[in-house]
């Protein structure tokens, strides 16, 4: 954020200051181990943490003061405090402030799979001509996004964020502080399914982000995703729909080990294109991204400059290359569409070489997750030569793997017993690709395969 004094800080937050109230805050912080010195200390609380018990050690760190709900301990003598009800709520109130002072167009993305990836790519392609603020790592829920806006500042000219759920109910609050000008809802699939219960549900939750937009702005949807039409008659946004062959589409697609080559096409313009990360799904989420673009502006020429420049978030199929055999490190997180995906991402590589699997568990699947397993499996068994399913919950997709016709199926007990199997199997000119949800931290079977 601008540099705002503290006492400002706390009227916008709804807070009262005590002690010292001259320094001027220009970040947020809600975790003392990444604080630096000048910053602004949140003390919020968690099911297993509560922010207070660290104000003493963010003092001792150099931060300029710190927002509670009661008084802290230890703290030294004419430490700034902001004293307010509930620091969520508080933190929220600021960011909904900030909002309003930022001068930047903003896009919004959420959906079930595709995010982060369509966020990196239309925060490239934005970037060929703005200055642009976009969503770190996964800071993208009721406390994330709101730290996200609080980074941004008025000098930035679009803002690309990503909005994600587990519950219903979190999408609309979510995007009524954000205010987009143009949304993006990558596709509609099964992430989270526990929770919600079914596709159509997690529609309608997704869909809120459409809801609220005002009818002077975009609503960005992929043409292909069965839920479109549905998503696009809740809105009162304009509806732009990506992939359509009568609109923005690509055509002539050409995988490479570093990624994909093909054709952005709209109308009679047509613009050669590089992707760094090979996929054709990343083809699509591309396509959402040059739709956003397209809307701010940009001429189709430099969107494909922002594709060809982008940089994905750390394991999102990354392209490694470990003793002659090429890894698709895709491990970040998981759920059945976005690991067939990966799949179908690493048969289209090009080589001769025996394709491997190496699959962790899927989280948030509940009364899904047999079935989704399964689906698993037989797409593996399709696309693969060697599957390495790892833990005990992958067992439903080990079966389906092996009775749909793949010959050697592997399960092992964790990812130390995975990477020994994947470096005593494999042999230079093989590919690998790693998946599974973020707590099966399938990254291990890379540091113990390396």
């Amino acid at each position: 954020m601008d540099a705002t004094a503290l006492p400002i800080i706390a009227a916008a937050c709804g807070g009262v200051l005590a002690g010292s109230g001259g320094a001027e805050i220009t970040t947020i912080s809600k975790d003392t181990r990444t604080l630096q010195a000048g910053d602004l200390y949140w003390a919020l609380a968690g099911e297993n943490f509560d922010g207070h018990d660290f104000v003493a050690a963010a003092a001792a760190a150099g931060a300029a003061g710190a927002v509670v709900s009661r008084q802290p301990a230890d703290v030294p003598p004419g430490f700034a405090l902001i004293k307010v009800g509930d620091t969520q709520d508080a933190l929220h109130r600021l960011a909904g402030w900030h909002r309003d002072r930022l001068k930047a167009r903003v896009i919004c993305l959420t959906g079930s799979n595709g995010k982060t990836s369509t966020k990196d790519f239309s925060a490239s392609v934005a970037a060929t001509k703005f200055s642009v603020s976009k969503t770190e790592g996964n800071l993208n829920n009721h406390l994330g996004l709101p730290l996200t806006i609080l980074a941004a500042t008025t000098s930035d000219q679009v803002c690309v964020w990503e909005i994600g759920m587990n519950h219903a109910g979190e999408i609309e609050p979510l995007a009524r502080l954000a205010r987009p000008d143009i949304g993006i809802i990558t596709n509609i699939g099964v992430a989270h399914i526990e929770y919600l219960g079914s596709r159509e549900a997690i529609a309608m939750e997704k869909g809120m982000l459409g809801e609220v937009l005002s009818a002077d702005a975009v609503l960005v949807l992929p043409s292909a995703d069965e839920f479109t039409p549905a998503l696009a008659a809740r809105t009162k946004a304009r509806v732009v729909r990506a992939g359509a062959a009568d609109g923005l589409h690509a055509e002539n697609l050409r995988p490479s080990t570093h990624g994909l080559d093909f054709d952005l096409v709209r109308g009679k313009e047509r613009v050669a294109t590089h992707l760094p990360v090979t996929g054709e799904h990343m083809v699509r989420n591309a396509l959402l991204a040059v739709s956003a673009g397209l809307e701010l502006g940009l001429s189709l020429r430099e969107c494909a400059s922002g594709l060809a420049a982008a940089k994905l978030s750390a394991r999102r199929l990354a392209c490694l290359d470990v003793r002659g055999v090429t890894v698709l490190d895709d491990s970040y997180n998981a759920n059945p569409d976005s690991m067939e995906a990966a799949l179908h991402a690493l048969r289209g590589l090009p080589g001769g070489g025996r394709r491997f699997a190496v699959l962790g568990r899927m989280g948030e699947l509940g009364d899904y997750a047999n079935e989704g397993y399964r689906r698993v499996g037989r797409t593996a068994a399709s696309t693969m030569d060697v599957l390495i399913a790892v833990g005990p919950e992958t067992a439903p997709l080990v079966d389906e793997a092996a009775a749909s016709g793949l010959a050697d199926v592997r399960h092992a007990a964790d990812t130390a017993e995975a990477a020994r199997l994947l470096r005593e199997l494999s042999r230079p000119g093989d590919a690998v690709v790693l998946k599974g949800s973020r707590a099966a931290r399938m990254e291990r079977v890379l540091e113990d395969f390396v």
